[in-house]
């Protein structure tokens, strides 16, 4: 088998993975069903802005855990803001929530980060079914969700205290297209940890939500956006990073970041990922430095935390990041670059060496 023809069955099945997934999260954004969780959350918190602000905390969290962070970042962003602005609560909070989110909540499921299902090919290379890559990384996954909010409550509780009058009400949508969404939402959960390559319940649902939206409302159909050119590029990614690790890069970098599995070795893996993924991007930081880690699932998992959860300081970081600055400003929100980097880097700091820790307790 050439070269080539190995990359191609490790590439395909993200990429069909990667806009399968989107066509739901579209179907499901473009059917209401973010829009009634929010509002639903807006009338669930009975005027408490805390309590709105946690509910919020758990659609980020879901959502991107079922459907992988760029659905937080796109779909849930404009939802969020519009809904504090709606009740009359200072909406940064809310955004942020949604990116550090869509970032540090993107470790527990393989399909919750493209660069978990690239970790995927090793995992399984090396023994481990989905559900024990589940029990690899849900200590880590669960302190670093854990850790963000106790340091987005820090910086925002002055915004998140007080209540709101009344709850605005969601726009109105086609009830049963938005039900069946959800469920078909819902369902992938178990699907995903069933240990079928993600990409295939992620295609079967597609389908099935392309289906009942051309019965339903075949006007929506129009709207759906498919990440053609995102596809494109991780596949180009995958080849110069390929042509790079063929021509020595490899061996550097196993020098430069070391081995081991104790806990100092597997901060020293994933700070470096972090830095790497805030310097070029998570994807391809990912791809160049698993050849550091791609035999040992401790290390693999101390990669992923510092990929994931670390590029939280430069705009650049995560392709999550720049979709989210792109929906907040359309939705009337503008951070600055410097507090986004400066706030970015107290949380990736604390949340990568603190899953870090956890990985290296419970590993």
């Amino acid at each position: 088998m050439t070269d080539l023809t190995v990359l191609a069955e490790r590439v395909l099945p993200v990429l069909a993975f990667l806009i399968a997934i989107t066509v739901v999260a579209e179907i499901c954004d473009l059917a209401g069903v973010f829009d009634e969780a929010a509002h639903l959350a807006a009338r669930a918190a009975r005027g408490r802005v805390l309590v709105l602000w946690l509910l919020v905390v758990v659609l980020a969290g879901v959502s991107t855990i079922l459907l992988s962070l760029d659905t937080t970042a796109v779909l849930l962003t404009p939802v969020a803001v519009t809904v504090a602005s709606q009740v009359g609560v200072p909406p940064l909070a809310f955004a942020m929530t949604t990116l550090w989110l869509a970032n540090t909540a993107s470790l527990l499921l393989p399909v919750s980060n493209l660069t978990n299902l690239l970790a995927l090919h090793h995992f399984t290379a090396l023994g481990l079914s989905v559900n024990e890559y589940v029990a690899l990384m849900w200590p880590p996954a669960l302190v670093a969700i854990v850790l963000t909010v106790v340091v987005l409550w820090l910086l925002h509780r002055r915004d998140l205290r007080g209540r709101y009058e009344k709850p605005p009400k969601a726009e109105p949508h086609d009830r049963t297209l938005m039900i069946v969404s959800a469920v078909v939402a819902a369902l992938l959960a178990p699907a995903f940890v069933s240990g079928i390559t993600p990409a295939w319940p992620a295609i079967a649902a597609a389908l099935v939500l392309l289906a009942v939206t051309a019965l339903r409302a075949p006007m929506l159909l129009k709207r759906i956006s498919v990440p053609w050119k995102a596809a494109l590029g991780v596949a180009v990614l995958f080849v110069v990073v390929d042509l790079a690790l063929a021509a020595g890069l490899g061996p550097w970098l196993t020098e430069v970041v070391g081995g081991g599995t104790a806990a100092p070795d597997l901060l020293r893996l994933s700070s470096i990922g972090a830095v790497s993924a805030n310097a070029i991007n998570n994807l391809p930081a990912y791809l160049a430095l698993e050849v550091t880690a791609e035999h040992s699932p401790e290390r693999l998992a101390a990669l992923l935390v510092g990929v994931n959860a670390g590029p939280l300081v430069t705009v650049w970081g995560s392709l999550a990041t720049i979709l989210w600055a792109q929906r907040a400003r359309a939705a009337g929100l503008t951070v600055s670059w410097r507090r986004l980097g400066a706030t970015g880097l107290l949380c990736a700091v604390v949340v990568v060496t603190g899953a870090t820790l956890a990985l290296a307790l419970t590993a």
